[in-house]
């Protein structure tokens, strides 16, 4: 099975050429735009997710499929209704699964990478993790609940598009009607900074309601610097997918104790044991 989002790869690479040609001809100091070693370690991260994905979505369209036919309900594809409850279903899935890769440390080892960059442009979008395997149960509740699969990577598929316009400088506040139900480039900065009023904000997908419903939402305010509370200072691809999960080894080590060997694990990133 090959992700649907792998078709609009020719269209992402298409667009990232024409930001960077605006950025040469329309340059703004306030806006970081590209730099080229963090352009390459962004598309090299992009291509080997992809890479480690194509065969992860086989094993979990396996894991959907026996779920869905072990499940009492089936939703028929051909009712509207059915695709604006994936809609809700599948955002509100992507909310939780998004958060929860923030609040533990084990899983925003693989998160983290997608927050490495100091730069924030169409190419930070493909910088994605290479352990997909944190996301899976997320989204299995989905099929348990009668969704088809393909319905399922489909609606993955609308939601990660989306959220590769959501990556961009170039594109100001929206109208306060879409500001207010919509994820837009305006709130995913706020997610992207380290600024500390923007810490671990602004989580949602397509939707921004989330965010407002469970009080997670913070609107740009402040000039936001993007990256890492500590920055990593490395280009080299392998060391930004496993840098995480070296330093939760070297913590899990050194801990003297199954407690703070779990904090270490488990706890929010950078939890400490109380001294």
């Amino acid at each position: 099975m090959i992700p649907a989002v792998l078709y609009a790869v020719p269209a992402f690479l298409l667009l990232i050429v024409m930001e960077v040609l605006s950025y040469r001809f329309l340059p703004d100091d306030e806006e970081r735009g590209y730099e080229a070693r963090d352009t390459a370690t962004s598309l090299s991260m992009g291509l080997g997710s992809q890479i480690i994905g194509v065969p992860w979505k086989l094993f979990t369209a396996v894991l959907f499929a026996g779920l869905y036919v072990l499940s009492p309900f089936t939703l028929d594809p051909y009712d509207w209704w059915v695709w604006v409850l994936l809609f809700f279903a599948d955002d509100f899935a992507y909310y939780w699964f998004h958060r929860l890769h923030h609040e533990v440390r084990l899983l925003w080892a693989g998160h983290v990478v997608h927050h490495s960059s100091q730069f924030f442009n169409f190419s930070t979008a493909l910088r994605q993790s290479w352990t997909p395997m944190t996301s899976l149960p997320f989204w299995l509740g989905l099929a348990a609940l009668g969704f088809p699969p393909w319905m399922i990577f489909l609606q993955q598929s609308i939601s990660l598009a989306y959220q590769f316009f959501l990556h961009t400088e170039r594109i100001d506040r929206l109208p306060r009607p879409i500001e207010w139900f919509f994820n837009t480039p305006s709130h995913h900065r706020v997610h992207h900074g380290s600024n500390d009023p923007y810490l671990d904000r602004n989580y949602g997908g397509i939707l921004i309601v989330w965010d407002r419903l469970f009080r997670s939402f913070e609107p740009e305010g402040e000039r936001v610097n993007y990256g890492l509370t500590s920055n990593i200072q490395t280009f080299n691809p392998l060391k930004v997918a496993t840098h995480e999960y070296a330093a939760i080894w070297r913590d899990v080590r050194a801990a003297t104790s199954w407690r703070h060997r779990a904090g270490f694990l488990f706890g929010r990133p950078g939890w400490q044991p109380a001294a």
